[in-house]
């Protein structure tokens, strides 16, 4: 029987989410990957366990992850009656939808029809009577916005969700989606954007300024750029990483001499800090405090243990942050 560490909470850092009363862990854990058929159930559920013993108490699904499709609500889900029924009210549980997950015109997107049977689908195989967090996973670009937005309000309105949030919207859908829900009377908590040293668009794009303007929280997912981040490329490919598997999500083209010296470089400077790459790319996204928390995957509990880390030296100096844009924009 699981018993959770009684100093869960004593490291980690919370930040409240935009204008929200709800606070976030620092480090999220993410469910993207990993948590399919083809790992070992005590593995997964060792990860989930060991996270929260860190205080990492926000887990991050959608429908569609796996693989395949659907597994890794099905294994929290386990996770969760065998280990968390006593600790429901001390987790954030999130869940997406938008992407593919049956066949014909009702499986994926944007409507109504989609986003709530989805809800219900996800809620039925996590065993639960609400998420705390429902987003609109992507915009769809055939549905009115006010049809998308509505049903994330429903979803509340329903009591099968706490807050609503969307994710890989740009600046202006953002914004009007925001607009729209605040008319209807549910606030956009969060926005869950891709972003990392090497992936700076939320930055260029302005999405970042237009969250502070709407007070709307966010959390980033890939902030260690699909391991490019992590110190396993400094040498090139391995034969067992992401890109050396034909990763839809990592080209191995990719992996160019002048970006493993780029990598090499910013591994200097994590060394001066005490840091790994991977624990000061954490840290670098969550600098500032613009991002509310950012999101690790974990394939042991050992890895995510050198993850939540990061939190130690959440710190840069100007010199460092100048060293770092000029080794990834050059």
């Amino acid at each position: 029987m699981y018993t959770a560490h009684p100093d869960r909470y004593a490291d980690m850092p919370y930040r409240r989410t935009g204008r929200s009363g709800l606070k976030l862990p620092a480090l999220s854990l993410g469910l993207w990957h990993n948590f399919g058929p083809d790992r070992p159930v005590e593995t997964q559920r060792a990860i989930l366990r060991r996270a929260f013993d860190l205080g990492v108490t926000h887990f991050d699904l959608a429908n569609n992850y796996g693989p395949p499709p659907g597994s890794a609500e099905s294994a929290l889900g386990a996770a969760l009656k065998a280990d968390f029924a006593p600790y429901r009210d001390e987790l954030v549980v999130s869940t997406k939808a938008g992407y593919l997950m049956w066949p014909g015109p009702y499986g994926e997107w944007g409507s109504r029809k989609y986003l709530l049977s989805s809800l219900d689908q996800s809620l039925s195989r996590m065993g639960l009577e609400y998420v705390d967090i429902f987003y609109s996973h992507r915009p769809d670009p055939d549905t009115p916005l006010e049809e998308t937005m509505g049903a994330l309000h429903t979803a509340v309105q329903q009591g099968k969700a706490l807050y609503v949030g969307v994710s890989n919207y740009s600046p202006e859908q953002t914004r009007e989606a925001a607009r729209i829900l605040a008319g209807l009377g549910t606030p956009l908590l969060i926005h869950q954007p891709r972003y990392s040293m090497l992936d700076r668009r939320p930055e260029t794009s302005g999405l970042l300024d237009a969250l502070d303007e709407l007070e709307t929280g966010s959390i980033a997912y890939s902030p260690l750029e699909q391991g490019l981040l992590t110190g396993r490329y400094l040498d090139g490919i391995p034969e067992d990483s992401r890109a050396a598997s034909d990763s839809p999500f990592l080209d191995s083209d990719a992996v160019t001499g002048e970006l493993v010296g780029k990598l090499r470089a910013l591994n200097d400077i994590a060394g001066s800090r005490g840091q790994s790459l991977a624990q000061m790319a954490l840290a670098w996204v969550l600098r500032e405090g613009r991002v509310t928390s950012a999101l690790v995957g974990a394939s042991s509990p050992q890895q995510l243990e050198d993850s939540v880390a990061a939190v130690r030296n959440l710190d840069f100096g100007a010199d460092e942050l100048a060293r770092i844009d000029e080794i990834v924009t050059k």
